[in-house]
């Protein structure tokens, strides 16, 4: 039976806190000595990652490797190596770990790196500036970076996405501070990143908008800590007097010397929180737990150590072991604090005495029952604090016991904690090596867990994970396909991977089974490519039904066809003008229209989406693109078009002439041609009536009609014959234009002679009528006699001329047609007239 819990507690302010070191692993032999590196270590139990510290001297003997370029090694709590990498480049100033369990290093010329523990890693820069002046220092926190320069400036990077570093205010500093620390933006008042500079006796609190000078005068001070919560400051200055304050350095919290510990020899080597409750100092054998009213609690090493401040304590691993130290929690002080008498120590003593079947078990549970419910609640909190599994397990029973007798209780805390534990015993296993509490776990969420899993490439037990406690297994399932395919060795045989298609299907499958229905196939398959399994890549994205998310990368990939092949089956004209106007960009233009060409029914909305957008934005690609599709019926209309818009008279005619000699090719458009030829003889015969006219009249561009009737207004009439022999234009048309000509101009004596000139072919009908609705209809009334006898009189009533029409009633005889007018006349001198005319009538 492992030691009762109480067994590791010792007891702080007059035994009213204990706190507990509880060994997570033996370590011996397993990590190097830590007096000779530099340390970074990830919080919520994360890896450490160890460099040799060139400023201390090593003896070299045959078992110590000499290394000639910079090393850093990763190792898990458990001591087991989880990376090893060389660096190659500048300097290292400073290393640390994301939230994401990701370590980042940088060098003295602003280019940093940020590692996964699969020794891939993006590589970014804080900018030329900055690698012209140089870096002085850094700090990593969870969400982001802030540098010194060799300016004695600031610098703050956001995310771990490459962002351009921002400059915080000048503090004005003339050397560089004795110690800083970051404050992150998730723990400031303002959300921005807070820098505390330890300069001469004072500190200075540096942001985004100023500095201020704190006016403290008991510094330099040599070792500064935030706590966890971020609302208290740990401080040791060079005599060794440890201060806490407020971080808004409102008020002093506690004062405590160092100097006057017994057995601590040397110099400090860290000063750490322990939750945001005490501080841990550590000597090189000897680690110091100092309370909030200056209590002490000593824990000895056999050497130097290295301690990482947590959510709800302090991880200390030194030669031999991996502690981890805390204030016990309220629930297990509870139940374990000898003599208690909580509730939920008595529901504990009840449930042992049930097991022993002692009849105690329900006296005790009588005497509890109003507070049972707390006592059953305190009881799985405190299962979740033990370490030990079969303190959990007692715990829990205990809680189950008690619930049994209560008629109304939500078991959903109870199982929670009972999955909760199965994972957290997991992933504390030394070869997993990951020593997360409860409340971390609680703290950094079981999402975060499996990420960690994930990362490590510990699938198996991240989809277990995941399945368990009902999460997503996308992330997971997706990260093992991209590990897959880099470990999968293809073999070439001619031009294409073996076990391309068996990949594939094993991917496939494991999705179908495990129910990755939220995996992009897309990312997967760039994974693919990126390591040169372009074949992969393509089969994987058959699977991607998500044509924006197929159609980047098959763009990337140089499979063109296949990007406009997709981006058309997707329907989505958007996706289509994409890759249309990528592969213009990318291709030579007969390559580009080759490829459209080639692709027949399959491409041709793209082809149809391509001329919708060419003839908007750029009419040389359609052109281009017609006379490559060898289109010339589309070729001459778009000639048309462009000749419609064009002002320029020479530009014009070619294009018409163009258009002409594309229907020229064209078997079945030989009406089309012969009238683009007439047009553009008809265009430099007005090109050359301008030039006549010496440009005071215009002619380009007007109809056939148009230009004959301008040559008759402006008395041209020769110009118009010959326009009229030249087009071809029919005699009818012509009389009709010269009639409406010479009326416009009260030309009546050239009217008349036109008239008389030979037989018209138009009638004289229309000449009445045409001079009548413009008003001339004395002039009209003449041209009435040359007109069919049986609408003389109707012609002559048109023109007005009522007696006229009467003289050719008595002419015909047509005494009805002669009562008609005498009933309809306009007044009574006219019926007068017409009542002699008609008395004259036979």
């Amino acid at each position: 039976m492992p030691d009762h819990p109480t067994s590791s507690w010792q007891a702080m302010q007059d035994g009213n806190v204990f706190y507990r070191r509880q060994q997570l692993y033996s370590i011996a032999g397993k990590l190097p000595n830590l007096d000779d590196y530099k340390i970074a270590a990830c919080r919520y139990g994360g890896p450490l990652a160890l460099m040799r510290d060139n400023d201390k001297l090593v003896a070299l003997g045959r078992a110590t490797p000499v290394f000639a370029k910079a090393q850093i090694q990763v190792y898990s709590p458990a001591g087991e190596g989880l990376l090893l990498f060389s660096w190659e480049q500048a300097k290292i100033v400073h290393f640390g770990w994301t939230g994401d369990e990701r370590l980042v290093v940088l060098n003295d010329e602003g280019t940093y790196r940020i590692y996964d523990l699969q020794g891939e890693y993006d590589q970014y820069s804080l900018g030329s500036d900055v690698a012209e002046i140089g870096v002085e220092d850094a700090k990593i926190h969870e969400n982001g970076l802030v540098a010194l320069t060799n300016s004695l400036t600031f610098l703050e990077v956001k995310g771990w996405s490459g962002g351009k570093p921002l400059t915080l205010a000048n503090p004005g500093l003339s050397q560089p501070p004795h110690s800083w620390v970051v404050i992150p933006p998730d723990l400031t008042i303002s959300r921005h990143v807070e820098v505390l500079a330890s300069v001469e006796g004072t500190i200075y609190s540096v942001d985004t908008l100023e500095s201020t000078d704190q006016r403290l005068s008991r510094g330099p001070f040599t070792h500064m800590a935030p706590s966890p919560n971020g609302k208290s400051l740990a401080l040791l200055n060079f005599s060794g007097l440890l201060l806490v304050v407020s971080t808004d350095f409102q008020r002093n919290l506690a004062e405590f010397d160092t100097s006057e510990v017994p057995g601590s020899e040397g110099q400090i080597r860290q000063v750490q929180w322990c939750g945001n409750d005490a501080i841990l100092v550590t000597w090189d054998n000897l680690a110091l737990m100092v309370g909030p009213f200056g209590d002490t609690l000593q824990f000895f090493y056999s050497g130097p150590t290295y301690a990482v401040t947590e959510v709800d304590g302090v991880r200390v691993v030194g030669p031999d072991v991996c502690d981890f130290i805390q204030k016990v929690p309220a629930s297990s002080t509870s139940v374990f604090r000898p003599g208690s008498t909580s509730p939920s120590a008595i529901l504990y003593d009840a449930w042992e005495n049930f097991a022993k079947r002692s009849p105690k078990a329900d006296e005790s549970i009588r005497s509890i029952r109003p507070e049972l419910g707390r006592a059953v609640d305190e009881c799985i909190d405190a299962a979740g604090q033990e370490w030990e599994p079969y303190w959990q397990r007692r715990l829990l029973n205990a809680a189950k016991f008690g619930r049994s007798f209560l008629d109304l209780y939500d078991p959903t805390d109870f199982v929670n904690m009972g999955q909760a534990l199965k994972v957290l015993n997991a992933v504390r296993d030394f070869e997993i090596g990951i020593p997360i509490t409860y409340t971390q776990y609680v703290h950094a969420s079981p999402t975060q867990l499996v990420a960690r899993l994930t990362a490590r490439n510990l699938h198996l037990l991240a989809l277990r994970i995941s399945t368990y406690l009902s999460l997503k297994p996308d992330h997971v399932l997706k990260h093992w396909a991209c590990a897959k395919i880099l470990r999968s060795k293809p073999s070439t045989t001619g031009t294409e991977f073996e076990g391309d298609n068996e990949v594939c299907k094993m991917i496939v499958d494991k999705f179908a089974k495990l129910g990755g229905g939220g995996v992009s196939y897309a990312d997967i398959a760039k994974k693919a490519w990126e390591v040169g399994r372009t074949s992969l890549a393509t089969k994987l994205l058959d699977y991607e039904p998500r044509a924006s998310d197929q159609v980047p990368l098959l763009l990337s990939m140089k499979e063109d066809r296949l990007a406009l092949t997709k981006a058309v089956d997707s329907g989505d004209p958007d996706l289509v003008y994409h890759v249309l106007l990528h592969l213009h960009k990318s291709m030579s233009l007969g390559s580009f229209f080759r490829l459209i060409e080639d692709g027949g029914e399959r491409l041709a909305p793209a082809s149809r989406l391509l001329q919708v957008y060419a003839r908007e934005q750029n009419r040389d690609m359609l052109r281009d693109f017609y006379y490559s599709d060898d289109r010339r019926v589309e070729s001459a209309v778009l000639s048309l078009e462009e000749a419609g818009s064009m002002t320029d008279p020479t530009a014009k005619i070619n294009a018409v002439k163009a258009a002409q000699k594309f229907f020229s090719e064209d078997k079945d458009r030989g009406f089309e041609a012969r009238m683009m030829d007439e047009s553009a003889r008809l265009l430099v015969a007005q090109q050359q009536l301008e030039k006549d006219a010496d440009g005071k009249i215009p002619f380009f561009g007007l109809s056939v009609n148009k230009t004959i009737e301008t040559c008759l207004l402006n008395g041209m009439s020769k110009k118009a014959d010959k326009i009229k022999s030249d087009c071809k234009v029919p005699d009818k048309r012509f009389w009709y234009i010269k009639l409406h000509a010479l009326t416009a101009t009260r030309d009546f004596e050239g009217l008349e002679t036109f008239a008389k000139s030979k037989r018209s072919p138009i009638g004289y009908e229309a000449f009445v009528h045409h001079l009548v609705e413009k008003g001339h209809g004395k002039e009209a009334a003449t041209y009435v006699a040359r007109c069919d006898a049986s609408k003389r009189v109707d012609l002559y009533v048109e023109c007005g001329e009522w007696r006229m029409a009467g003289k050719e009633c008595k002419d015909r005889g047509d005494k009805a047609r002669m009562d008609q007018l005498r009933r309809t006349c306009p007044n009574s001198l006219i019926a007068r007239e017409l009542e002699q005319i008609a008395a004259s009538m036979k």
